[in-house]
Protein backbone atom coordinates (compact mmCIF):
# COMPACT_ATOMS: atom_id res chain seq x y z
CA UNK A 1 0.00 0.00 0.00
CA UNK A 2 1.31 3.46 -1.03
CA UNK A 3 1.54 6.15 1.58
CA UNK A 4 -0.80 7.98 -0.35
CA UNK A 5 -3.43 5.37 -0.06
CA UNK A 6 -2.86 4.53 3.53
CA UNK A 7 -3.03 8.80 4.30
CA UNK A 8 -6.62 8.02 2.25
CA UNK A 9 -7.41 5.25 4.53
CA UNK A 10 -6.67 7.26 7.77
CA UNK A 11 -8.66 10.30 6.87
CA UNK A 12 -11.51 7.77 5.56
CA UNK A 13 -11.28 5.95 9.19
CA UNK A 14 -11.18 10.03 10.85
CA UNK A 15 -14.25 10.67 8.72
CA UNK A 16 -16.19 7.82 8.95
CA UNK A 17 -16.01 8.92 12.65
CA UNK A 18 -17.10 12.49 12.15
CA UNK A 19 -20.50 11.02 10.22
CA UNK A 20 -21.01 8.75 13.29
CA UNK A 21 -20.69 10.87 15.75
CA UNK A 22 -22.89 13.13 13.89
CA UNK A 23 -25.53 10.41 13.32
CA UNK A 24 -25.29 10.39 17.36
CA UNK A 25 -26.24 13.63 17.45
CA UNK A 26 -22.97 15.28 17.86
CA UNK A 27 -21.14 17.92 16.10
CA UNK A 28 -21.56 18.13 12.36
CA UNK A 29 -19.13 16.75 10.18
CA UNK A 30 -16.26 19.26 9.46
CA UNK A 31 -15.93 19.90 5.70
CA UNK A 32 -12.82 18.59 4.14
CA UNK A 33 -10.41 19.91 3.70
CA UNK A 34 -7.96 20.37 0.42
CA UNK A 35 -5.64 18.32 1.92
CA UNK A 36 -8.37 15.53 2.19
CA UNK A 37 -9.35 15.64 -0.82
CA UNK A 38 -6.07 16.03 -2.85
CA UNK A 39 -5.26 12.81 -0.58
CA UNK A 40 -6.67 10.97 -3.40
CA UNK A 41 -7.86 13.00 -6.28
CA UNK A 42 -3.63 13.91 -6.71
CA UNK A 43 -3.40 10.88 -7.96
CA UNK A 44 -2.92 10.79 -12.45
CA UNK A 45 -4.47 7.08 -12.55
CA UNK A 46 -7.50 7.51 -10.47
CA UNK A 47 -10.24 6.62 -12.76
CA UNK A 48 -13.59 6.38 -12.52
CA UNK A 49 -15.44 2.87 -13.24
CA UNK A 50 -16.54 3.76 -16.85
CA UNK A 51 -12.83 4.65 -17.25
CA UNK A 52 -13.03 8.52 -17.03
CA UNK A 53 -10.31 10.19 -15.12
CA UNK A 54 -11.13 11.80 -11.98
CA UNK A 55 -7.63 13.00 -10.65
CA UNK A 56 -7.23 16.78 -9.91
CA UNK A 57 -3.46 17.87 -10.02
CA UNK A 58 -3.05 19.56 -6.73
CA UNK A 59 -0.24 21.68 -8.15
CA UNK A 60 -2.23 22.81 -11.13
CA UNK A 61 -5.43 23.85 -9.14
CA UNK A 62 -3.12 25.64 -6.54
CA UNK A 63 -1.76 27.49 -9.40
CA UNK A 64 -5.40 28.39 -10.67
CA UNK A 65 -7.39 31.72 -10.16
CA UNK A 66 -9.56 28.86 -7.87
CA UNK A 67 -6.33 28.25 -5.85
CA UNK A 68 -7.08 30.31 -2.95
CA UNK A 69 -10.54 28.62 -2.52
CA UNK A 70 -11.67 25.24 -1.46
CA UNK A 71 -13.09 22.62 -3.29
CA UNK A 72 -16.51 22.71 -1.45
CA UNK A 73 -16.65 26.09 -2.22
CA UNK A 74 -17.75 24.66 -5.84
CA UNK A 75 -18.72 21.64 -4.84
CA UNK A 76 -20.71 22.28 -2.35
CA UNK A 77 -22.99 19.12 -2.00
CA UNK A 78 -19.91 17.46 -0.36
CA UNK A 79 -19.23 19.70 2.20
CA UNK A 80 -20.63 17.68 4.72
CA UNK A 81 -21.19 13.97 2.47
CA UNK A 82 -20.12 10.77 4.21
CA UNK A 83 -16.75 9.36 3.15
CA UNK A 84 -16.27 8.38 0.86
CA UNK A 85 -18.53 10.81 -0.91
CA UNK A 86 -20.97 9.10 -3.98
CA UNK A 87 -19.70 8.65 -7.18
CA UNK A 88 -22.31 11.11 -8.71
CA UNK A 89 -23.01 14.27 -7.16
CA UNK A 90 -24.44 17.51 -8.35
CA UNK A 91 -22.58 19.62 -11.21
CA UNK A 92 -20.61 22.81 -10.36
CA UNK A 93 -22.83 25.92 -10.56
CA UNK A 94 -20.58 28.48 -12.33
CA UNK A 95 -23.28 30.81 -11.79
CA UNK A 96 -23.04 31.21 -7.94
CA UNK A 97 -20.23 33.53 -8.19
CA UNK A 98 -19.98 34.23 -12.43
CA UNK A 99 -23.37 35.09 -12.91
CA UNK A 100 -22.98 37.37 -15.39
CA UNK A 101 -21.17 35.53 -17.66
CA UNK A 102 -23.36 32.53 -17.19
CA UNK A 103 -26.12 34.79 -18.08
CA UNK A 104 -24.48 36.11 -21.08
CA UNK A 105 -23.57 32.46 -22.07
CA UNK A 106 -27.10 31.75 -21.69
CA UNK A 107 -28.13 33.39 -24.81
CA UNK A 108 -25.31 32.16 -26.94
CA UNK A 109 -25.09 29.69 -29.60
CA UNK A 110 -23.71 27.59 -27.71
CA UNK A 111 -26.25 27.53 -25.44
CA UNK A 112 -28.77 27.02 -28.00
CA UNK A 113 -27.37 24.05 -29.31
CA UNK A 114 -26.94 22.40 -26.23
CA UNK A 115 -30.60 23.28 -24.87
CA UNK A 116 -31.42 21.74 -28.98
CA UNK A 117 -29.72 18.19 -27.47
CA UNK A 118 -26.64 19.01 -29.55
CA UNK A 119 -24.15 17.96 -25.93
CA UNK A 120 -21.32 18.75 -28.15
CA UNK A 121 -21.36 22.48 -27.76
CA UNK A 122 -19.09 24.27 -25.67
CA UNK A 123 -19.81 24.97 -21.85
CA UNK A 124 -17.46 26.91 -19.49
CA UNK A 125 -14.79 23.89 -19.15
CA UNK A 126 -14.43 23.83 -22.68
CA UNK A 127 -12.95 27.16 -22.65
CA UNK A 128 -11.56 27.77 -19.79
CA UNK A 129 -10.72 24.52 -17.85
CA UNK A 130 -11.39 22.74 -14.96
CA UNK A 131 -9.01 22.83 -12.33
CA UNK A 132 -6.71 24.74 -14.24
CA UNK A 133 -8.34 27.68 -14.88
CA UNK A 134 -5.74 30.24 -15.20
CA UNK A 135 -6.61 34.22 -16.04
CA UNK A 136 -6.79 34.98 -19.27
CA UNK A 137 -3.65 37.51 -19.01
CA UNK A 138 -1.86 34.44 -18.13
CA UNK A 139 0.57 32.56 -20.67
CA UNK A 140 -0.49 29.47 -20.19
CA UNK A 141 -4.14 30.36 -19.52
CA UNK A 142 -6.57 28.68 -22.66
CA UNK A 143 -7.87 32.05 -22.87
CA UNK A 144 -4.47 33.88 -23.44
CA UNK A 145 -4.29 35.37 -26.94
CA UNK A 146 -1.77 33.33 -28.05
CA UNK A 147 -3.84 30.61 -27.41
CA UNK A 148 -7.23 31.51 -28.09
CA UNK A 149 -7.09 29.92 -31.71
CA UNK A 150 -6.34 27.03 -30.53
CA UNK A 151 -8.95 26.75 -27.80
CA UNK A 152 -11.92 27.37 -30.27
CA UNK A 153 -10.22 25.11 -32.66
CA UNK A 154 -10.55 22.16 -30.82
CA UNK A 155 -13.99 22.23 -31.78
CA UNK A 156 -14.05 24.47 -35.00
CA UNK A 157 -11.15 22.77 -36.38
CA UNK A 158 -11.90 19.45 -35.47
CA UNK A 159 -13.66 17.36 -38.94
CA UNK A 160 -14.90 14.96 -36.27
CA UNK A 161 -17.33 17.23 -34.28
CA UNK A 162 -17.83 19.92 -37.15
CA UNK A 163 -19.78 16.97 -38.68
CA UNK A 164 -21.48 15.86 -35.77
CA UNK A 165 -22.57 18.97 -34.42
CA UNK A 166 -23.52 20.19 -38.02
CA UNK A 167 -21.15 23.45 -38.20
CA UNK A 168 -22.15 24.92 -41.39
CA UNK A 169 -19.60 27.27 -41.96
CA UNK A 170 -16.68 24.22 -41.78
CA UNK A 171 -13.26 24.57 -39.98
CA UNK A 172 -13.18 28.26 -39.76
CA UNK A 173 -9.22 28.10 -38.16
CA UNK A 174 -7.67 26.69 -40.79
CA UNK A 175 -8.81 29.57 -42.54
CA UNK A 176 -7.43 31.73 -39.82
CA UNK A 177 -4.28 30.65 -39.40
CA UNK A 178 -3.70 31.98 -43.27
CA UNK A 179 -5.16 35.14 -42.72
CA UNK A 180 -3.43 38.22 -42.02
CA UNK A 181 -5.01 38.54 -38.57
CA UNK A 182 -3.99 34.84 -37.86
CA UNK A 183 -0.38 35.92 -38.95
CA UNK A 184 0.22 38.81 -37.29
CA UNK A 185 -0.91 36.65 -33.80
CA UNK A 186 1.08 33.55 -34.39
CA UNK A 187 4.19 34.59 -36.27
CA UNK A 188 4.85 37.83 -35.26
CA UNK A 189 3.07 37.44 -31.96
CA UNK A 190 1.19 40.65 -31.54
CA UNK A 191 -1.48 39.97 -29.24
CA UNK A 192 -3.25 43.05 -30.51
CA UNK A 193 -4.10 41.33 -33.33
CA UNK A 194 -7.88 40.53 -33.81
CA UNK A 195 -8.70 37.16 -32.24
CA UNK A 196 -12.18 35.37 -32.15
CA UNK A 197 -13.66 36.84 -29.38
CA UNK A 198 -12.83 40.68 -30.55
CA UNK A 199 -15.10 39.47 -33.76
CA UNK A 200 -17.15 37.23 -32.02
CA UNK A 201 -17.23 37.96 -28.50
CA UNK A 202 -16.27 35.80 -25.38
CA UNK A 203 -19.58 34.41 -23.50
CA UNK A 204 -22.67 35.50 -25.14
CA UNK A 205 -21.74 34.58 -28.93
CA UNK A 206 -24.82 34.79 -31.26
CA UNK A 207 -25.36 33.83 -34.55
CA UNK A 208 -24.68 35.94 -37.32
CA UNK A 209 -28.30 36.04 -38.36
CA UNK A 210 -29.16 37.23 -34.82
CA UNK A 211 -29.34 41.38 -35.26
CA UNK A 212 -27.49 41.53 -31.45
CA UNK A 213 -24.64 39.70 -32.60
CA UNK A 214 -21.49 41.40 -33.24
CA UNK A 215 -21.26 39.54 -36.53
CA UNK A 216 -24.82 40.50 -37.54
CA UNK A 217 -24.36 42.15 -41.33
CA UNK A 218 -25.16 45.44 -39.96
CA UNK A 219 -23.42 45.28 -37.26
CA UNK A 220 -19.54 44.28 -38.71
CA UNK A 221 -18.11 47.52 -40.05
CA UNK A 222 -18.58 48.73 -35.92
CA UNK A 223 -17.13 45.58 -35.03
CA UNK A 224 -14.00 45.86 -37.39
CA UNK A 225 -14.07 49.66 -36.13
CA UNK A 226 -13.16 49.00 -32.85
CA UNK A 227 -9.88 47.88 -34.22
CA UNK A 228 -9.75 49.78 -37.26
CA UNK A 229 -11.65 52.92 -36.05
CA UNK A 230 -9.46 55.66 -39.30
CA UNK A 231 -11.12 52.93 -41.58
CA UNK A 232 -14.45 53.27 -40.29
CA UNK A 233 -14.84 56.96 -40.28
CA UNK A 234 -14.00 56.63 -43.80
CA UNK A 235 -16.59 54.12 -44.78
CA UNK A 236 -19.32 55.87 -42.68
CA UNK A 237 -18.92 59.02 -45.10
CA UNK A 238 -18.84 57.45 -47.77
CA UNK A 239 -21.97 55.96 -50.15
CA UNK A 240 -22.10 52.60 -49.26
CA UNK A 241 -21.54 52.94 -45.37
CA UNK A 242 -24.57 56.04 -45.16
CA UNK A 243 -26.86 53.57 -47.24
CA UNK A 244 -26.32 51.41 -44.42
CA UNK A 245 -26.69 53.40 -42.12
CA UNK A 246 -30.12 54.33 -43.62
CA UNK A 247 -31.21 50.69 -43.26
CA UNK A 248 -30.36 49.06 -46.72
CA UNK A 249 -28.97 45.77 -45.82
CA UNK A 250 -27.57 45.08 -49.44
CA UNK A 251 -24.76 47.78 -49.23
CA UNK A 252 -21.32 45.78 -49.00
CA UNK A 253 -19.64 45.59 -45.13
CA UNK A 254 -15.98 44.83 -44.60
CA UNK A 255 -16.32 41.11 -44.76
CA UNK A 256 -18.00 40.85 -48.85
CA UNK A 257 -15.02 42.66 -49.57
CA UNK A 258 -12.32 40.90 -47.31
CA UNK A 259 -13.85 37.80 -46.09
CA UNK A 260 -14.99 36.76 -42.85
CA UNK A 261 -11.80 34.13 -41.99
CA UNK A 262 -9.56 33.99 -44.81
CA UNK A 263 -8.50 38.40 -44.37
CA UNK A 264 -5.73 39.14 -46.80
CA UNK A 265 -3.30 41.43 -46.81
CA UNK A 266 -4.39 43.89 -49.90
CA UNK A 267 -1.36 44.44 -51.21
CA UNK A 268 -1.19 41.30 -52.56
CA UNK A 269 -2.05 40.58 -56.33
CA UNK A 270 -4.25 37.76 -55.91
CA UNK A 271 -6.77 40.10 -53.47
CA UNK A 272 -6.76 43.11 -56.42
CA UNK A 273 -7.84 40.55 -59.10
CA UNK A 274 -10.43 38.96 -56.83
CA UNK A 275 -11.71 41.85 -55.46
CA UNK A 276 -12.28 43.38 -58.98
CA UNK A 277 -15.26 40.02 -59.27
CA UNK A 278 -16.78 40.98 -56.06
CA UNK A 279 -17.69 44.49 -56.84
CA UNK A 280 -18.98 42.48 -60.05
CA UNK A 281 -21.16 40.79 -57.72
CA UNK A 282 -23.64 44.25 -57.23
CA UNK A 283 -22.04 46.45 -60.02
CA UNK A 284 -22.73 43.79 -62.92
CA UNK A 285 -22.61 46.08 -65.79
CA UNK A 286 -19.49 48.46 -64.87
CA UNK A 287 -17.24 45.25 -64.35
CA UNK A 288 -18.65 44.35 -67.90
CA UNK A 289 -17.86 47.59 -69.49
CA UNK A 290 -14.57 47.59 -67.51
CA UNK A 291 -13.91 44.52 -69.09
CA UNK A 292 -13.95 45.89 -72.68
CA UNK A 293 -11.02 48.75 -71.89
CA UNK A 294 -7.29 48.40 -71.87
CA UNK A 295 -7.38 48.05 -68.23
CA UNK A 296 -9.66 45.55 -68.07
CA UNK A 297 -7.78 42.96 -70.83
CA UNK A 298 -4.97 43.79 -68.54
CA UNK A 299 -5.77 42.33 -65.34
CA UNK A 300 -7.99 39.57 -66.92
CA UNK A 301 -4.51 38.40 -68.28
CA UNK A 302 -3.67 38.47 -64.08
CA UNK A 303 -1.55 42.00 -64.14
CA UNK A 304 -2.58 44.18 -61.89
CA UNK A 305 0.13 47.21 -62.77
CA UNK A 306 -3.17 48.99 -64.20
CA UNK A 307 -5.94 51.20 -62.57
CA UNK A 308 -8.75 49.27 -61.11
CA UNK A 309 -12.01 49.92 -59.25
CA UNK A 310 -10.58 51.20 -55.86
CA UNK A 311 -7.81 53.46 -58.10
CA UNK A 312 -10.52 55.14 -58.93
CA UNK A 313 -13.40 55.24 -56.95
CA UNK A 314 -11.16 54.80 -53.85
CA UNK A 315 -11.63 51.90 -51.26
CA UNK A 316 -14.08 52.57 -48.50
CA UNK A 317 -14.96 56.38 -48.58
CA UNK A 318 -16.31 55.58 -52.33
CA UNK A 319 -19.17 58.71 -53.30
CA UNK A 320 -21.20 59.36 -55.76
CA UNK A 321 -20.12 61.04 -59.33
CA UNK A 322 -22.06 63.70 -58.82
CA UNK A 323 -20.67 64.46 -55.41
CA UNK A 324 -17.93 67.09 -55.45
CA UNK A 325 -15.64 64.90 -52.85
CA UNK A 326 -15.60 62.30 -55.25
CA UNK A 327 -12.73 61.04 -56.75
CA UNK A 328 -14.35 60.54 -60.02
CA UNK A 329 -16.13 64.13 -59.74
CA UNK A 330 -15.81 66.54 -63.03
CA UNK A 331 -13.63 68.69 -60.68
CA UNK A 332 -11.45 65.70 -59.70
CA UNK A 333 -11.14 63.25 -62.63
CA UNK A 334 -8.18 64.43 -64.23
CA UNK A 335 -6.76 64.60 -60.50
CA UNK A 336 -7.09 61.14 -60.34
CA UNK A 337 -6.22 60.14 -63.55
CA UNK A 338 -2.83 61.91 -62.74
CA UNK A 339 -1.82 59.18 -60.44
CA UNK A 340 -0.87 56.61 -63.27
CA UNK A 341 -1.01 59.20 -66.37
CA UNK A 342 1.17 62.28 -65.05
CA UNK A 343 0.18 64.17 -68.10
CA UNK A 344 -3.39 63.96 -67.58
CA UNK A 345 -5.48 67.58 -68.33
CA UNK A 346 -9.29 67.37 -68.66
CA UNK A 347 -9.16 66.24 -72.11
CA UNK A 348 -7.86 63.43 -70.93
CA UNK A 349 -10.40 62.95 -68.59
CA UNK A 350 -12.91 62.90 -70.63
CA UNK A 351 -12.11 59.13 -71.73
CA UNK A 352 -15.34 57.30 -70.60
CA UNK A 353 -13.70 53.80 -68.67
CA UNK A 354 -17.58 52.80 -68.84
CA UNK A 355 -18.40 53.61 -72.42
CA UNK A 356 -20.97 50.62 -73.17
CA UNK A 357 -21.54 50.04 -77.08
CA UNK A 358 -24.20 48.66 -76.36
CA UNK A 359 -25.98 51.64 -74.60
CA UNK A 360 -27.41 53.81 -77.27
CA UNK A 361 -28.73 56.09 -74.96
CA UNK A 362 -25.15 56.96 -72.79
CA UNK A 363 -22.64 56.24 -75.73
CA UNK A 364 -24.77 56.40 -79.24
CA UNK A 365 -21.43 57.26 -81.41
CA UNK A 366 -19.89 54.54 -79.99
CA UNK A 367 -23.07 52.19 -80.20
CA UNK A 368 -23.33 53.27 -84.22
CA UNK A 369 -19.71 52.86 -84.66
CA UNK A 370 -20.30 49.03 -83.30
CA UNK A 371 -23.03 48.78 -85.49
CA UNK A 372 -21.23 49.90 -88.68
CA UNK A 373 -18.16 47.45 -87.91
CA UNK A 374 -20.68 44.49 -87.63
CA UNK A 375 -22.11 45.15 -90.69
CA UNK A 376 -19.32 45.92 -92.50
CA UNK A 377 -17.49 43.26 -91.13
CA UNK A 378 -20.80 40.46 -91.70
CA UNK A 379 -21.02 42.14 -95.28
CA UNK A 380 -17.42 41.73 -96.27
CA UNK A 381 -17.59 38.09 -94.87
CA UNK A 382 -20.68 37.34 -97.30
CA UNK A 383 -19.68 38.99 -100.08
CA UNK A 384 -16.31 37.65 -100.05
CA UNK A 385 -17.47 33.99 -99.20
CA UNK A 386 -19.90 34.31 -102.02
CA UNK A 387 -16.97 35.13 -104.35
CA UNK A 388 -14.92 32.26 -103.02
CA UNK A 389 -17.91 30.08 -103.60
CA UNK A 390 -18.20 30.98 -107.53
CA UNK A 391 -14.55 31.32 -107.76
CA UNK A 392 -13.87 27.60 -106.33
CA UNK A 393 -16.89 26.57 -108.77
CA UNK A 394 -14.99 28.30 -111.69
CA UNK A 395 -11.85 26.46 -111.31
CA UNK A 396 -13.63 23.16 -110.82
CA UNK A 397 -15.45 23.66 -114.07
CA UNK A 398 -12.07 25.38 -116.21
CA UNK A 399 -9.88 21.73 -114.72
CA UNK A 400 -12.38 19.32 -115.79
CA UNK A 401 -11.01 16.97 -118.80
CA UNK A 402 -12.80 17.33 -122.13
CA UNK A 403 -14.49 13.91 -123.23
CA UNK A 404 -12.75 12.43 -126.66
CA UNK A 405 -13.69 13.97 -130.14
CA UNK A 406 -16.09 11.71 -132.48
CA UNK A 407 -14.21 9.36 -135.40
CA UNK A 408 -16.97 11.06 -137.83
CA UNK A 409 -16.58 14.41 -136.91
CA UNK A 410 -12.95 13.81 -137.23
CA UNK A 411 -13.46 12.59 -140.52
CA UNK A 412 -15.27 15.21 -141.82
CA UNK A 413 -12.81 17.83 -140.38
CA UNK A 414 -9.96 15.92 -143.27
Amino acid sequence: MTNRHLLAGILGTAALVASAVHAAGGAPAPAPTNDDCLACHDDATLKREDGRPVSVAGKAFADSVHGPMACVDCHADLAHAEFPHPEKFAPVDCAACHGDAVAAYGKSVHADARKAGKLLAATCTDCHGVHDIRPSSDHESKTYPLNLPGTCGRCHGDPKIIKEADIKIGDIVTKYHDSIHGKVLEKSGLLVSAKCTNCHGNHEIRRKTDPLSRVFRANVPGTCGTCHGGILTLYASGIHGSRLAAGDPKVPVCSDCHTAHEITRTDLDRWKLDVLAECGTCHVQSLRTYRDTFHGQVTSLGFTRVASCSDCHGAHDILPKADPRSTVSDGRRAETCRKCHAGANASFAKYDPHADKRDRVRNPPLFWATRFMQLLLGGVFVFFGLHTSLWFQRLLVKDKPQPPAKAASKKEAE
